[in-house]
């Protein structure tokens, strides 16, 4: 499959953008619940090529993030995506409010994910608040997470 999606131009970057591809060991966290992974990752806007940010419809500013949620399922030894809506929040980690998160699906193929885009406080470090319903069987899993972003001027 990864060769498959190296071998058109922007297939990498939104595979990249899709959080299916490990990154740089610490770009991209996840959580395991059960067979399910919970993967994660908050980028600025900005990273993104431009091809694949307008093919998307998302705005590329160093004072936007792009928060990306996608859920793998373990069956039989393969990892599957599964269609996961999730809900959320993001606020400064010293401040009490918290702002929501307006998630849209993007799907390319099999491969699903929740992306939300949220403005950034240069150098403040924000708190993720993610309920994540990855089996609509059992209660959504919480994810926590905090991130400080940096807007590059």
């Amino acid at each position: 499959m990864l060769k498959r999606l190296v071998s058109h131009p922007h297939a990498l970057a939104f595979a990249l953008l899709l959080g299916l591809l490990p990154l740089a060991g610490q770009a991209q966290q996840f959580e395991q619940v059960g067979d399910y992974q919970i993967h994660y990752s908050a980028v600025s806007t900005s990273f993104l090529p431009s091809s694949v940010a307008e093919a998307h419809g998302i705005q590329r500013s160093p004072a936007l993030a792009l928060l990306n949620v996608s859920v793998l399922e373990e069956v039989d030894g393969q990892l599957r995506p599964v269609n996961a809506p999730v809900n959320g929040s993001v606020g400064e980690v010293q401040g009490s409010e918290q702002q929501p998160l307006s998630f849209r699906t993007l799907r390319s193929g099999e491969t699903q994910s929740q992306i939300a885009v949220f403005r950034i406080r240069d150098d403040e470090p924000m708190h993720f608040t993610l309920e994540v319903r990855y089996d609509r069987n059992r209660e959504p899993a919480e994810v926590n997470f905090i991130q400080r972003f940096h807007i590059d001027r």
